[in-house]
C-alpha cells in the first residue's frame, strides 16, 4: 500500500517520540492502532460487499440464460404439440395431412385393400 521502509518508520517514531512526549506516546500509538485495526476492518467489509454484489450479478445473467432457455423450450414444444396436435384431429376426421414416410429399400409399398383380397383369392 505504502512504500514505507524501516528507515522511514524509525524516522517518524523519533519525531514522534520528540514532538508527543515519552508520557503521551503510548497512549497516542494505541489509539493509532485501533484506528488502523478500524480501517482494515472497513475496508475487508467494503471488499466483501463488493465480491458480493459481483456474485450477484453473475447469478442474475445465469437465472436470465436459464428463463430464456426454458421459455425457448417451452415454445418449442408447445408449437410441436400443436402440430401433433392438428394432424391427430386431421387424421380423425379422416383427411390425413401427415406426409408419408419413405420406405426402407427392398420394403414393398403398402397395398390397397382390394389388391390384397384378390392375392388371396386362388
Amino acid at each position: 500500500m505504502f512504500d514505507i521502509g524501516f528507515s522511514e518508520l524509525m524516522v517518524i517514531a523519533l519525531v514522534a517520540l520528540i514532538v508527543i512526549g515519552p508520557e503521551r506516546l503510548p497512549r497516542v500509538a494505541r489509539t493509532l492502532g485501533h484506528l488502523a485495526g478500524r480501517l482494515q476492518r472497513y475496508v475487508a467489509d467494503v471488499k466483501a460487499d463488493i465480491n458480493r454484489e459481483v456474485e450477484l450479478d453473475e447469478l442474475r445473467k445465469m437465472r436470465d440464460s436459464m428463463q430464456e432457455a426454458a421459455s425457448s423450450m417451452e415454445s418449442s414444444f408447445n408449437t410441436e404439440l400443436q402440430k401433433t396436435e392438428s394432424e391427430l384431429n386431421a387424421a380423425a376426421e379422416g383427411k390425413p395431412q401427415v406426409e408419408p414416410q419413405p420406405q426402407p429399400e427392398g420394403a414393398s409399398a403398402p397395398q390397397a385393400p382390394a389388391a390384397i383380397e384378390e392375392q388371396k383369392k386362388p
